[in-house]
């Protein structure tokens, strides 16, 4: 908890060693007892908090075939797992950045395509027609972005209201524009006169 409790104060390259160690009350020999270096801690985090969510997400998923209702209860999912739990929103978050700046964390990019394969197997049972495999990754990518994204800017920009309450209150937006983008995307199958089937 020491260390998450760092690096969402300070972020995960500023953050140094000593501080973790410090904030743990144990010294760095305990710290490379356990882990080759900070970036080998961070990777671990990121795996078992994401390994969590993805867990939440399949349990709570489960057996739901309408893709609306899917849709919003995979927000209730990120919301009721990261409301509070600050430092793994912060991991989630700049993990995945620094997994698209190709920092050096070797291995970190594994939970996050679990993290999307499992979204993607659920909206896979969801989704009237089979979609090719591309559009259902974009779809999938979109679902998480769309979560993600809007998350972190009513963080930066919520100016002390509750982003749990504010992001409830537009989740049904979120939902019906996260819907109407994957029907969007999914092909339609048409008859030889061109009527949809």
């Amino acid at each position: 908890m020491a260390a998450r409790e760092v690096f969402a104060e300070k972020g995960l390259d500023l953050t140094r060693i000593d501080e973790i160690t410090d904030r743990a009350d144990v010294g760095k020999g305990t710290f490379y007892y356990y882990f080759t270096s900070k970036e080998e801690l961070i990777n671990e985090l990121i795996h078992g908090m994401l390994d969590e969510l993805t867990a939440a997400i399949d349990e709570k998923c489960k057996g739901i075939t309408d893709l609306t209702s899917l849709l919003d209860k995979i927000i209730s999912v990120h919301i009721e797992f990261f409301s509070n739990r600050w430092e793994d929103f912060v991991l989630y978050f700049q993990g995945r950045a620094d997994l698209t700046l190709q920092m050096g964390y070797e291995g970190i990019e594994t939970p996050f395509l679990n993290y999307l394969q499992s979204i993607e197997s659920n909206l896979d049972q969801a989704i009237e027609r089979r979609l090719p495999g591309p559009v259902l990754r974009r779809s999938t990518c979109a679902v998480a972005g769309f979560i993600s994204g809007y998350y972190s800017f009513a963080v930066i920009s919520s100016g002390g209201e509750d982003v749990d309450e504010t992001l409830r209150s537009l989740q049904g937006a979120l939902v019906a524009s996260l819907t109407r983008f994957i029907r969007e995307a999914t092909p339609s199958a048409t008859s030889s006169d061109g009527a949809q089937v």
